[in-house]
């Protein structure tokens, strides 16, 4: 590690100590590409304003022509970020500011001077000369981050961008190409993209590249994305015009969509609009008065007008601007619109499989980016005199040892160390088994299609299962209840519940819920009713499953109603888990989960805490806060709630947190470590002005594009990826502050992401050993599979419990797609269930 003058100050949260020495040391390719020379004179730093405001693309458009009538001749050749920001080698030749005007031809492509160009007003002003040095001093950890430094990455950034930007549809920090898209249903395609950010690492500055892929809406002709909305075969399934649901459905789809109109010819089939609505007319039904104040309709006016004859005006119109009505058949989709509205479950499952990638395949695929991204012969990287090499960096990582798990004692296999991540539950039980007294189980569907025979054998097969696997099931036939799928949920669970106190003659414990497909509409009012209303855990199972009753199956069930129940898994021992043995220490995780994009809902935070020394009980508080507001609103109440749950179960106040917070990204970090860490100790001073335990904040970011591929076979799995274990805190990571990417998990597809965690505020003195083991082992222990996990279980589950708690949204169907929505009300799940993992 560097070394730098005593004393010196470089960042305001935590140092990084030293680097960790457990596990065996290997080498990896990393998806960053060195920046072999950064620009060492100053940076010229402009603001632009461009007037009327217009989105980046267009800007870009109009940036463009600026650019080709006043810097061709000064040999200048800055660099845009599309927006607000203009950085140049050199200072631009009209000193500190100045306004220019630039026509812009509409993108009509008219010949006529109907439509005259329009003029926008672009104004320069000169706001900083960046100082590249000082980027240079806190690279090498001699200098604290400031906005110095911080404009002087974003100036790399974009220097980077610019050129595929101007080509490009871009979104964020990356851009798309319809080379090689994949058409998914409902009239979007998948266009493959290019990420790519400056980062900067110890000594110098890194391109990160990673493969993006994004929605599009097909292009072309307007009929057939129709088509392909609806569900149609062919044309002739719209013979007869479509129906009022289906017109509903287009004009929620299509709003805002980009045409363009060809009955004009070549030479004006640039003509663009926006759609407004569909019409609930057709073209030969829709009238109005044309130029003489004649009424006619659509129909005869293409006629009439471009001697154009309407081969489907049954169908209705679209209506632009000023409500003009135009026919379907005449317009085009625009290429590369972006689709917003959250993909369905077929179009999600066809998108992932796109972006699903071997290792192998996609580290070849970010190399070939490299020539589309053409840093070499790049007129503007050569002008600052940038270079970036095209090789991945070479990284030293390490694979951490697998911790072992145990089981009950009476198990064949109670202690054993896994193989890359994965193992099963042959020849092991429950390290403590719930007893299963009062149940009963409603199947959402009739007798006919699901038989009483089949039910009492999947019943009799899961309580084998979960008897042999530890648990205590003196109710071993349960009442059977049928109820249809769209009668009242709640009173259906709630004679559930009687029939089960009833049969049992104790309080109900479970209500075993068979239904009959997999939509989200009737799991979540089954979840709404059991948490909020009667308070009861509930399991639900595919009737697919029932009918296959496999023992694989009933086992994860079996671990799933088991730690729902208060019973315990598996577990480390304390030598593998000091931090929690030493002294009573208590890990806590957070996050929020906020509505999909144009829905005003609240955000959702949720926080998970341990229970016990071992770390393997859970409890969960739930807050709703400001719609995308990601700082926690009411840390400080959730983490006395779980403080005096902690002390509840365990007779003792932690000593030690260790909280792990997910979902902040790097531009927050301060205003948690200002709102939240404080928020923390304010909770632990309200329960008792003397208690001060010792407080650990790290971040833990999923949302990030490193990842690693394995040099050596002998450190790779069977699908290619590194190792779980694999543990990288070398070349790629932040140049001073403690940070690791740790991918605890086994591949099952694709290439694996490893978990970045950054360390803010640390009181308990960690070593990096000391904590990437303590994360790492825990991965092993998430309650509801035998599969090391890819985050750690406190995050996990709090991610959970805010998916759990869109459910609680009572009277609704739990759709986020309408950006108009009333009131909604969420139940509060019941404080009996908040003690247990009921969530699981």
């Amino acid at each position: 590690m560097a070394s730098r003058p005593k004393g010196l100050k470089v960042t305001d949260f935590v140092e990084r100590p030293c680097f960790g020495r457990n596990g065996r040391e290997i080498r990896v390719r990393a998806n960053f590409f060195e920046v072999t020379a950064v620009p060492e004179a100053n940076i010229h730093h402009y603001d632009i304003a461009i007037t009327p405001e217009v989105p980046p693309s267009l800007n870009r458009k109009i940036y463009k022509q600026f650019e080709f009538i006043n810097c061709k001749n000064n040999n200048i050749l800055p660099v845009y970020d599309g927006r607000k920001n203009i950085f140049t080698s050199s200072p631009l030749p009209f000193g500190e500011a100045a306004s220019f005007e630039v026509n812009l031809q509409e993108d009509d492509g008219s010949t006529s001077s109907k439509r005259p160009p329009r003029t926008f007003k672009i104004k320069f002003k000169k706001v900083n000369e960046i100082n590249m040095e000082e980027l240079q001093r806190f690279l090498d950890g001699k200098s604290q981050l400031n906005s110095n430094i911080l404009t002087g990455i974003m100036a790399l950034d974009v220097l980077i961008r610019h050129q595929p930007s101007m080509k490009y549809v871009t979104v964020g920090r990356s851009f798309y190409t319809p080379e090689g898209s994949r058409a998914l249903s409902g009239g979007v395609e998948v266009w493959q993209g290019y990420y790519q950010s400056a980062r900067p690492t110890p000594g110098k500055m890194m391109i990160n590249i990673d493969l993006s892929a994004t929605a599009f809406h097909e292009s072309g002709s307007l009929i057939n994305v129709v088509l392909k909305l609806l569900g149609k075969r062919s044309i002739d399934d719209l013979r007869r015009g479509i129906n009022e649901r289906e017109r509903v459905k287009l004009d929620k789809e299509l709003k805002l969509l980009k045409i363009r109109v060809i009955h004009r010819g070549e030479s004006n089939s640039k003509r663009s609009f926006k759609i407004s609505k569909i019409s609930p007319l057709s073209a030969q039904q829709t009238k109005f008065d044309d130029a003489d104040g004649h009424k006619t309709d659509v129909l005869t006016y293409f006629q009439k007008t471009y001697n154009k004859h309407l081969t489907y005006p049954h169908l209705p119109c679209v209506i632009v601007k000023k409500d003009i009505s135009l026919p379907m058949e005449i317009c085009e989709v625009i290429e590369g619109q972006r689709q917003i509205r959250k993909l369905n479950e077929k179009q999600t499952a066809d998108m992932i499989k796109f972006t699903c990638q071997q290792p192998h395949i996609r580290a070849n695929k970010i190399k070939a980016g490299l020539e589309i991204l053409n840093y070499r012969n790049n007129d503007q990287m050569t002008q600052f005199n940038m270079k970036v090499s095209n090789e991945m960096a070479l990284v030293q990582a390490r694979v951490l040892p697998t911790p072992t798990i145990n089981y009950h004692t009476s198990s064949k296999d109670a202690s054993f160390t896994p193989r890359e991540g994965s193992w099963n539950l042959r020849d092991k039980k429950v390290a403590e088994g719930a007893t299963l007294r009062s149940w009963s189980v409603l199947v959402f569907g009739t007798e006919p299609d699901f038989p009483m025979q089949s039910v009492q054998n999947f019943v009799r097969e899961l309580v084998i299962v979960c008897s042999d696997t530890g648990m205590n099931i003196p109710t071993k036939t349960p009442p059977i209840i049928h109820k249809n799928a769209h009668s009242d949920i709640g009173e259906s669970l709630k004679q559930a519940w009687i029939r089960a106190g009833n049969a049992a003659k104790s309080q109900p414990q479970l209500i075993l819920c068979i239904l009959p497909n997999t939509g989200v509409q009737l799991y979540g009012s089954i979840k709404c009713a059991g948490d909020t209303i009667i308070g009861v855990v509930t399991q639900c199972i595919q009737s697919k499953h029932m009918f296959q009753a496999k023992k694989q199956y009933c086992a994860n069930v079996c671990l799933k109603i088991n730690v729902k129940l208060g019973g315990m898994n598996s577990f480390l021992t304390p030598k593998q888990n000091p931090f929690l043995a030493e002294k009573p220490s208590i890990l806590m995780g957070a996050d929020v989960s906020h509505p999909s994009p144009g829905s005003n809902r609240p955000s959702i935070a949720a926080l998970c805490a341990s229970m016990d020394s071992k770390a393997v009980r859970y409890a969960a508080a739930i807050r709703r806060q400001d719609s995308r507001t990601e700082i926690i609103a009411d840390l400080a109440n959730m983490v006395k709630d779980m403080l005096k749950a902690f002390y509840k179960n365990c007779g003792r106040k932690p000593e030690r947190i260790l909280f792990y917070r997910d979902g902040v990204s790097e531009g927050q970090f301060a205003q948690v470590l200002e709102g939240e860490i404080s928020a923390v100790k304010a909770a632990c001073r309200d329960l008792d002005q003397t208690y001060s335990p010792t407080i650990t904040f790290v971040v833990v970011q999923k949302r990030h594009h490193a990842r690693f591929f394995p040099v050596d076979k002998k450190d790779s799995d069977r699908t290619g990826n590194c190792l779980p274990g694999t543990l990288v805190e070398k070349m790629v990571v932040h140049p001073v502050e403690f940070d690791f990417y740790l991918q605890s998990q086994a591949g099952l597809q694709g290439t694996c992401r490893p978990t970045h965690y950054h360390v803010l505020y640390d009181q308990n003195s960690f070593t990096p050993d000391s904590l990437q083991t303590l994360s790492y082992n825990l991965c092993y222990i998430y309650a509801r599979c035998t599969r090391a996990v890819s985050l750690v279980p406190p995050v996990y589950y709090a991610h959970i419990v805010c998916s759990r708690a869109r459910f609680h949204a009572h009277g609704d169907n739990f759709s986020e797609d309408s950006s108009v929505e009333g009131e909604v009300t969420f139940g509060k799940v019941l404080p009996e269930l908040l003690k247990v993992m009921y969530f699981m």
